[in-house]
């Protein structure tokens, strides 16, 4: 007998799990298949992986690289599913209300109402005002409100992965935030906003509910569009021209991902700009009020396109799984040196033990909850690798952050010759608008033919450096700021014995270097982030996967916290100084950590999708195989 000959273990797995929940007569069917199969002919075991790849449904009929091909070919991009720029759209609803409403939260919360005003509009010449907290005050909020909506994500991951599903997690999440929205329009209303501590009360009041609503949210929207696209696996096709290239899945999944961005800046340009002319010539209650008209927009298309969507059905929670696995891989593995427990578990085989073939290779009973297959295992372990690598994202967060909150308060202290402070913060989305095609379609194609391949983790390498730059830029204008204010070093709160704001002669232009170089930070570890989180998670975890890289943000808006004392004159200088030096540090460190893991990454995307069933599935086919085995020798 040769090797192939008796019953393949996972083919024999799938009928004896099947067998008891059937009738005898069920078994024999089934059976007389399974041994039908094992008698036939493979010239080798990677033939007969390409054979069930062939007959999967999704990758009939494709061509598969050989090794030589995968090491020599071009590597290009398939196509994009139109499902995936339905849900996009649906996205750039929810960025242009989430954006279009807090782009004015600064001058909400910052400045007070202007002399004579019951909306907050600032007019041509004033500055819209609200509460009149000051700077700390609403630099607090605002990051209070970035950490709100980026920890609410977990908890969204955990409904969908575990019970109702991504599609009907958004569905409920969008219904959340649309009150939240209405509550922040009852905040600026006339008869609220001229009482501060009432409107204060209602702001924070909406902003938690918007922010539970968008954390439900994002932690399933990015999950969603990708997996529009089904294929995993290379295949090689021929040009037009002729050429034989490699279509590579990863880089499919970035390029959903990079139109899937600009779709978010689309919404957030457009929303940001209008709100902040809405705000300096209406008032904040117009400002937060057509950003819910737009919100609308996404249970509209979430329904109407139900049916089209390709969606993952709840698996339940695999936290359980997770932590099983984790318990049986780490023993032996503890130290009293943490420096020593460390090594262990960032050993290359540190999983190797939580799977089912080691156990029983090791002449082990398999525990009765070990219900996964090794596939699953080493998908956890490229999973788990995934978030070592987010680890590093909250210091290139904190640099990001500026955006929202200092950088629309330096504006405020510049002259801006009748352009609102809070809408120059928008040559961030236009940049990326820009730049997000050029480098899909120019930039990064090049890179390729030209045989070098920038991969997820140089590009989030290069989005460390260019947020310090951003940084390095910020500090060299807030510096002459200073220098050229009327006020000098208190250039934020400099005002006439009116309270009409006196700001530097410095054009408010000069800004512009900070938010191009932040968008091309985006571009390469933004963007890349959600496509390493998606690649690299388990098909049943990928929400939870990507709530915690989303999570990473809601620790930078926690770590900014602690630089909220820097946030006011004289030491703005210092404030994005000391982010620009700890994120480009922490650039040249990051890529230390992970070049080798760079050097795995066809490795890792090449590991196929596990299974994992439950304990009553593991006993039924434990009790069933008995049975099966005597029908099959009986055959």
């Amino acid at each position: 007998m040769d090797e192939w000959s008796a019953p393949r273990p996972f083919a024999f797995t799938r009928s004896t799990a099947m067998a008891g929940l059937q009738t005898d007569a069920d078994i024999v069917v089934a059976q007389s298949e399974v041994v039908k199969h094992t008698h036939e002919k493979f010239d080798d075991e990677k033939s007969f992986i390409e054979e069930e790849a062939v007959n999967d449904g999704i990758h009939d009929g494709l061509v598969f690289p050989t090794e030589e091909e995968r090491n020599t070919l071009r590597r290009v991009s398939d196509a994009i599913p139109w499902n995936a720029y339905l849900i996009a759209s649906v996205e750039a609803a929810e960025r242009f209300s989430f954006y279009g409403s807090s782009v004015v939260f600064t001058n909400f919360i910052q400045h007070a109402l202007p002399p004579g005003s019951r909306t907050g509009a600032g007019g041509p010449n004033g500055q819209s005002g609200a509460l009149g907290r000051g700077q700390q005050t609403s630099t607090g909020l605002g990051t209070f409100y970035q950490f709100w909506c980026y920890i609410t994500p977990i908890l969204g991951a955990y409904i969908a992965d575990a019970h109702l599903g991504r599609y009907n997690t958004i569905v409920i999440a969008v219904g959340i935030a649309l009150i939240g929205h209405i509550i922040l329009i009852i905040s600026a209303v006339p008869g609220v906003i001229d009482k501060p501590n009432t409107a204060l009360g209602v702001f924070v009041l909406a902003e938690i509910i918007m922010g539970f609503g968008t954390g439900l949210f994002k932690a399933n929207i990015s999950p969603l569009v990708a997996e529009q696209y089904r294929r995993t696996k290379l295949f090689v096709v021929t040009t037009k021209s002729g050429e034989r290239v490699i279509v590579d899945p990863s880089i499919t999944v970035a390029r959903v991902y990079m139109y899937f961005y600009l779709f978010i800046n689309v919404g957030a340009l457009v929303g940001q700009i209008t709100m902040a002319y809405s705000e300096k010539y209406v008032g904040f209650y117009l400002a937060y009020t057509l950003p819910t008209v737009v919100f609308l927009f996404c249970p509209l298309v979430l329904i109407a396109g139900r049916k089209r969507y390709i969606r993952s059905p709840p698996t339940g929670s695999v936290l359980a799984s997770f932590l099983h696995a984790f318990g049986y891989a780490s023993k032996g593995q503890w130290s009293l040196n943490p420096v020593t427990t460390f090594r262990n578990f960032a050993r290359s085989d540190f999983w190797d033990a939580a799977k089912p073939s080691h156990v029983e290779g090791a002449g082990k009973q398999k525990p009765r909850w070990m219900t996964w297959d090794d596939t699953w295992v080493d998908e956890v372990s490229r999973g788990v690798k995934a978030c070592w690598v987010f680890l590093w994202y909250p210091i290139y967060w904190l640099t990001y952050n500026q955006l929202n909150n200092n950088l629309v308060s330096q504006a405020g202290s510049m002259t801006t010759h009748g352009l609102p402070n809070d809408v120059l913060s928008n040559l961030d989305p236009l940049a990326l608008i820009i730049f997000i095609p050029i480098c899909d379609q120019i930039i990064y194609p090049a890179l390729l033919r030209w045989g070098w391949n920038f991969s997820a983790l140089k590009k989030i390498t290069a989005g460390f450096i260019t947020g310090a730059m951003a940084m390095a830029w910020a500090a060299a204008v807030q510096h002459y700021i200073y220098k050229t204010s009327p006020c000098g070093d208190n250039a934020t709160t400099c005002a006439d014995a009116d309270g009409n704001v006196i700001p530097s002669p410095l054009n408010v232009w000069i800004q512009s270097g900070s938010y191009i170089l932040i968008a091309f930070s985006e571009i390469f570890a933004s963007i890349t982030g959600l496509e390493y989180a998606f690649t690299k998670a388990p098909k049943n975890m990928r929400s939870l996967v990507m709530s915690i890289f989303l999570f990473m943000s809601a620790l930078a808006s926690a770590l900014g916290e602690a630089f909220v004392t820097l946030s006011e004159d004289p030491l703005l200088v210092w404030n994005y100084g000391a982010m620009g030096v700890v994120s480009m540090i922490a650039g040249i460190l990051f890529w230390f950590h992970v070049r080798n893991l760079d050097k795995k990454e066809d490795e890792l995307n090449a590991i196929g999708e596990g299974k994992l069933g439950t304990e009553e599935q593991t006993r039924a086919g434990a009790l069933a195989a008995p049975r099966v085995n005597a029908l099959a020798d009986g055959y």
